[in-house]
């Protein structure tokens, strides 16, 4: 049998975990540091609470998961798709973090206080066509504010955004919008019932450009007049003061539009006021193709690097009342561990350590040795210093070169000489330098 694996899923070599890892400690630890607690929740949920929350196209890259047993043995297929789909499966792999969270605080209600504050690290999956940067199988790393409406919750998504990307030397440009503003728009141009259209087909316009975007538009229903006046409103230039002005010149009429205007230009005032780093612009085209956004929407990309979105999130006003508990808002923003593995790896912005094994590998020659040697192993581990024994008296090339393969930066050696000293011979295969200490002066030496 020929081994493999689906498309659009990987396996990690050693070094490569040594990096996800290290992406997901910074990012854990910025979440910590705003106060944000952990959660899990299940890989599998109830399609009927995935369906219908990520639009049509996000409805149909849900991994849907056939029921046990001999569930077919009464199914019409005959019958259309939509109503066999649900007797044959009952369950689906999550696609976001941000669904499976609404249903969660919903369901445990009496557990938590609001505002409440998470996040997640796990993986989800699409049955998306597999590409550079876009996998079947991949992690997230979500933080969500739920139960507050104020804009100071953007405003430290914003500030999370910045100091993540700091800690992982990266260099970005944060995109903003707002949903209440793609439906100003919506009814500025006469189709405020093809919002959902308008703003899946424009949030593809960096793939697949201006021309695809309004034939697509054209495909949905729109006329060539309410593509054509949709035009100048993209085009705006200038400040973000100088775009909100002339956004509220268009919406004098347009109470939704004037609301969105009115939530940027706070939560503009907001970051001018802080001391953030990354450069963040105002994007009249960014419009997040999910479809429970409901005001200020969120994209970071990585400067100089051709790869999309390596972070997205936003409002979300109402997701919890599809389950039964209306009125609670919501804002998060979304890391794409896999693209920011694939954005650092072009980069090289790596440290050059990650992938160290073992600071010490002590040198087997037999019995007596090995059980000296394993002592002097288990006090540096008390140290918390990474070390191991070769666990065969092989040949010295043989372990030697284990030792290079895996980057050791010191080999110790312990013969009789070393046993009745109670010392270990010390070589740093860096430097090839070689000494003889006393055993338990080892560990401050590898530290360095």
């Amino acid at each position: 049998m020929k081994c493999s694996i689906p498309k659009g899923t990987r396996d990690f070599l050693p070094f490569e975990m040594a990096r996800r890892n290290y992406i997901f400690d910074t990012i854990r630890e910025v979440f910590k540091v705003f106060a944000f607690e952990p959660i899990e929740t299940p890989s599998l949920e109830n399609l009927s609470t995935l369906m219908g929350k990520y639009g049509e196209e996000g409805d149909k890259l849900l991994f849907k998961v056939l029921n046990s047993g001999d569930f077919m043995k009464d199914v019409d297929f005959s019958q259309d798709y939509h109503k066999v789909a649900p007797k044959i499966c009952e369950r689906g792999l999550r696609y976001d973090l941000t669904v499976p969270f609404a249903r969660f605080v919903v369901q445990h209600r009496e557990e938590l206080a609001l505002p409440f504050r998470r996040y997640q690290l796990q993986p989800v999956w699409r049955a998306d066509r597999p590409q550079k940067g876009r996998y079947r199988e991949f992690y997230q790393c979500d933080a969500d504010m739920i139960g507050s409406e104020s804009l100071l919750n953007e405003l430290e998504l914003v500030q999370m955004i910045d100091l993540v990307f700091q800690k992982l030397d990266v260099s970005v440009t944060l995109k903003i919008n707002n949903r209440k503003i793609l439906a100003g728009i919506a009814e500025l141009v006469g189709a405020p019932d093809k919002l959902v259209d308008i703003t899946v087909a424009i949030d593809k316009l960096d793939k697949i450009g201006l021309e695809n975007v309004q034939n697509e538009l054209r495909e949905r229903g729109l006329s060539s007049a309410q593509i054509a006046a949709l035009d100048p409103v993209f085009q705006l230039s200038g400040s973000v003061t100088e775009k909100l002005d002339s956004l509220q010149q268009l919406f004098q009429n347009i109470e939704i539009g004037q609301k969105g205007v009115a939530e940027m230009r706070e939560l503009f005032s907001y970051i001018s006021e802080s001391r953030i780093s990354c450069a963040v612009e105002l994007d009249l085209t960014l419009a997040r193709g999910l479809n429970y956004y409901t005001g200020a929407i969120f994209e970071v990309k990585a400067n100089g690097v051709s790869i999309g979105s390596i972070c997205g999130g936003g409002r979300y006003d109402n997701l919890t009342g599809i389950f039964g508990m209306p009125n609670v808002s919501g804002v998060g923003i979304s890391f794409g561990a896999d693209r920011i593995y694939d954005v650092l790896t072009e980069l090289d912005k790596f440290p050059a350590d990650l992938s160290q094994t073992a600071r010490v590998l002590f040198i087997n020659f037999g019995k007596t040795e090995q059980a000296y040697a394993m002592r002097c192993v288990a006090l540096l581990r008390r140290d918390g210093i990474s070390s191991m024994v070769y666990p065969d008296a092989a040949k010295m090339k043989k372990q030697m070169d284990y030792a290079n393969r895996k980057g050791v930066p010191f080999v110790a050696f312990v013969g009789e000489a070393e046993m009745a000293d109670n010392t270990v011979t010390l070589k740093n295969m860096a430097t090839g330098q070689q000494q003889t200490i006393a055993a338990d002066a080892v560990a401050e030496i590898v530290r360095q």
